[in-house]
Parts: structure tokens; sequence; C-alpha cells
């Protein structure tokens, strides 16, 4: 497929390299131009264009920027075709984004995202840990392989990013339509904790909206204080996988 990648964090380098390594043409932009993205982001074949350009002929656009980034975006991804598969790959840190009055108040983040963008969007790859992602994808069968939840309202669309996500590495799970997405975002059981899909049914139900912000907020904290006191900038795979199972689930 033709896929743009708007962003070129953690998760978007990893989906650069995964997809364009199993056959797709992958275009990848950033806010700073083209020139600044650097060799090792294309190695597998990805090919670095202007924000401007990046979702334009393309079957597939995903957005992995900040969420409180999604309003910059939203000129970019009116310039795609209407048959154009968007992807939302964020997650709402208000110690990041900023205080989101809507979604302080209880709604659902691809909800909000969708609404920002002016566009229907898919629900996927925001509730796995970028250093998971980069490391641990497995081929398909593997026993331990780890799911990825995955929403949207479109069942087509939904059935695309699925693929997709098989495509990375990991087992794509069907986790319904857009509203029930909240189930998916930080500080819930299935938010980074690394489940296989034979975990994840369990861990979706379990979800509770009054407890996931409050959660997502301490996990948040807690990263600071570990980070701060060991001045590292990333506290490791292990660390997250081990702190969210003991909060969330």
């Amino acid at each position: 497929m033709k896929i743009g990648i708007l962003g070129t964090g953690h998760i978007g380098k990893t989906l650069v390299a995964t997809l364009s390594a199993t056959g797709h043409e992958v275009k990848v932009a950033n806010s700073r131009g083209p020139e600044t993205i650097g060799p090792d982001v294309l190695a597998q074949g990805g090919r670095a264009v202007s924000a401007a350009d990046v979702v334009l002929d393309v079957d597939i656009a995903i957005v992995s920027v900040p969420l409180n980034r999604l309003p910059d975006i939203a000129p970019f991804i009116g310039r795609s075709a209407s048959s154009t598969v968007v992807i939302d790959t964020s997650n709402y840190y208000p110690q990041r984004d900023g205080r989101i009055d809507a979604l302080e108040d209880g709604l659902t983040e691809s909800l909000w995202v969708a609404d920002q963008l002016g566009r229907p969007v898919v629900k996927a790859w925001n509730a796995i840990g970028s250093d998971s992602f980069a490391k641990k994808g497995k081929p398909a069968g593997s026993p331990d392989r780890i799911a990825i939840p995955v929403a949207a309202d479109d069942e087509q669309d939904r059935k695309i990013a699925l693929a997709l996500v098989e495509d990375t590495g990991f087992d794509g799970f069907d986790a319904g339509v857009l509203a029930e997405s909240w189930r998916q975002q930080p500080g819930t059981p299935c938010y980074c904790t690394d489940l296989s899909r034979q975990e994840m049914p369990g861990a979706l139900a379990a979800a509770d909206p009054a407890r996931s912000p409050k959660l997502r907020d301490l996990a948040f904290e807690a990263v600071l204080e570990r980070m701060s006191g060991s001045g590292a900038r990333d506290p490791g795979a292990d660390y997250l996988v081990r702190l969210n199972r003991a909060l969330f689930l």
C-alpha cells in the first residue's frame, strides 16, 4: 500500500522501518523538513518528503505526533483524498499536552482527534511502548507475540489497520468501534503492558473510565521521578512494562 507517515518520533520511526521492510511504499515527514530526517529512519526504503506532500496520493495516512500538535496537522490531512484511511497513534497526557477540557470531561481521545482532523480515524499503535514496539515484534504465530488493539467505526478501515499491525510484527486485535477506544487509552489494563492476544479481551473488559486517568498520571509521575533520579532520558521498556502492569492490571 501507499502510506504517508506524519511524525518521526519513536513510534513514527519504527512505523517507517517496519512498514517499508514489508514492502509498502512509505513516505515520511516531520515539522522541520525532509532534510532533517536521518538515514537511519529511511534505511528500509522510506522516503522523506515535506509535510504538505506526505498525505497526497496515499492509501493510508498515519498521524504519529503528540496529541497537542494535532490541530496543526489538520490542514495537511485535509489535503488527502476522502478515501485515505487516517490512523491516529496519539495519547493524551495533560502534563505534556496541556489541559483539554473535553477530554477531562470524559470524551474519548480519538473522537476528539477525529473532530480536530475533520476526518474519521482509526486508533492503533497507541497502546504499546516505543521500546517494545521497536524491539519486540515477532513473526506471526509466535506463541508469545504481543497484541495491539485497533479501534475504528468503519469495519473495512479497521481490517486494513489490523493487517498493517500484523506487518509491523504484532497481533492485531479488533477492539471495536471508536467510542470504545477509551479502553486502550493510558491508565487502562491493556496500555503498554505487552499482553498477548489471549490476554487482551479480559484487559479491555476490565478498563475503568473513572480510575484510568488517575493511574495514567501516577505512572507519568513515577517515570519522571525515576528519570530525574537516574539521569536517564528513557527508563527502558522493562521498567515501563513492570510499572504499568503493577498499576493498571
